[in-house]
């Protein structure tokens, strides 16, 4: 029973003594050093030289021990595993719940769009990761922990411009998919109650699931709360086989099914549906900057993008059976049950988490710009506050997330997704400094282009389909704080 302990223990006391041998060795090379050039300089009289070699071997003192410390003290992150679960936790959060209706938009052929977004996704985050390490290896100041890598990205690329731009398209993007998050939350909490007889407005479910996540909100880093990714996994991996099950059942009840053909409109409010179900880039060079090894972040993108194969399998099912019929979200389409209550807390908590996980670097961004320590303190708890505050206020005042999916889906999702990525890699590629040149091959450069030209257009074409949804009748009504 005590021979783990004891092997660790011995491992530690190890390395512990190799750091202590290597740092008096070190120490002892710096004396005799030091004692060499004060010889030297009575010898010469030289007494401004002696200031100035005793600094290059202070400086070079720090620095050898810096890299010893770096070399044998492990370092604290995320693993690829861990990088590879927040991932997924992200991009599931509320796409499989909405694709499904992106589908009944778009007719059969949002399925090939399904598949092609999910593949531009993982090439374009891939290449974000190694946008981020080309700028860790030029630039030392980025090396450490950095709380807003993908606008550090636009600063070198394009200046402040690029930094701005950057910036407020990953705060559009996270701040809106918390609204997602929070008016599907409190909906299935709504739906839940009212099983039970109990009529609760969805307006006061609202305040009182964003007060509960306002508490929940105040650690500092997504290092700090790996296991909010691994039970928001769970939660979703479980409700995801629990719907495709209760979508077969259902398909004995189902006698006539209509699939229609999609109008331009429809069409592509359902490509903003399905680039907000792979909308993970906001938050993919915040989790690099977590990991242990940022070199190894492709390896975590390859493995998360396996959501592929939990999405297609309840798509392809809902609109097989339900065609036409299927809601904004997918849980009121199928048929109630103690199944579908099941579903809808295993979502729930899947969905309080990754509200968990979506603000914290919005929230990160926020306190830098506000100078606030990285440690935790009172000023983190009011700024987190003020920023749960204000996504329930839009959540009152926009109660539609189907509307609000889609119009952060067309818009800066595009940008953060598919434009972005491919036009920052190629710019820091070309860039000259004092580092080894990057040769793109020709193909890789065509590439690059269509993916932006591509994200430009249909993202325009999707966020004014959006916004022409969010302005019609059958959608607008005023908001839940209005009726009260």
């Amino acid at each position: 029973m005590c021979f783990f302990p004891l092997k660790n223990t011995r491992r530690k006391s190890f390395l512990v003594f190799r750091k202590i041998f290597l740092s008096n060795l070190v120490h002892s090379t710096m004396t005799s050093e030091t004692s060499l050039a004060e010889e030297k300089d009575e010898a010469t009289g030289q007494h401004s030289c002696k200031t100035q070699d005793t600094e290059r071997v202070e400086t070079d003192q720090i620095i050898m021990e810096n890299t010893i410390q770096d070399l044998f003290v492990p370092k604290r992150g995320l693993t690829i595993v861990t990088a590879a679960v927040f991932m997924v936790e992200v991009i599931m959060g509320s796409g499989v719940l909405a694709l499904p209706s992106g589908v009944r938009d778009a007719g059969w052929v949002g399925i090939a769009l399904i598949v092609l977004c999910c593949f531009l996704s993982m090439y374009t985050g891939d290449i974000l990761g190694k946008c981020w390490c080309l700028v860790q290896e030029r630039y030392p100041e980025f090396r450490g922990h950095v709380r807003y890598p993908y606008p550090a990205m636009g600063q070198i690329t394009y200046g402040k411009p690029g930094r701005l731009l950057v910036s407020f398209s990953i705060n559009f993007t996270l701040f809106g998919v918390a609204v997602v998050f929070l008016l599907l939350a409190s909906q299935n909490i709504h739906d839940l109650i009212n099983y039970l007889n109990k009529d609760i407005s969805l307006c006061y479910w609202l305040i009182i699931v964003a007060g509960l996540l306002a508490l929940m909100c105040l650690f500092g880093t997504s290092a700090d709360f790996p296991f909010v990714g691994i039970g928001a996994m769970a939660a979703m991996s479980i409700a995801i086989v629990m719907v495709f099950v209760n979508i077969l059942l259902d398909k004995r009840d189902q006698n006539h099914v209509t699939h229609s053909l999609p109008e331009v409109n429809s069409f592509f409010m359902a490509l903003g549906t399905i680039c907000f179900a792979f909308s993970g880039h906001t938050v993919f060079p915040t989790f690099q900057a977590d990991t242990r090894d940022h070199k190894q972040f492709g390896k975590a993108m390859l493995l998360a993008y396996i959501v592929l194969v939990m999405y297609l399998p309840v798509v392809i099912a809902a609109y097989v059976v339900y065609g036409d019929s299927i809601d904004a979200n997918i849980l009121e389409t199928v048929s109630s049950g103690p199944m579908l209550y099941t579903v809808q807390i295993l979502f729930t908590v899947q969905l309080v988490l990754g509200f968990i996980i979506v603000l914290n670097p919005f929230s990160q961004e926020v306190e830098e710009l506000l100078k606030i320590p990285k440690e935790f303190n009172w000023k983190r708890c009011v700024s987190r506050t003020i920023t749960v505050g204000l996504v329930l206020f839009v959540a009152e005042s926009i109660p539609h997330f189907g509307a609000i999916l889609a119009l952060v889906g067309g818009s800066t999702i595009s940008l953060l997704g598919y434009v972005f990525p491919s036009i920052f890699y190629m710019k820091l590629c070309r860039m000259n400094g004092e580092w080894d040149t990057v040769c793109i091959p020709l193909h890789t450069k065509v590439a690059n282009y269509v993916i932006v030209v591509v994200g430009l257009v249909a993202g325009a074409a999707a966020t004014y389909s959006a916004i022409s949804g969010l302005a019609s009748p059958d959608v607008f009504s005023l908001p839940y704080y209005m009726d009260i």
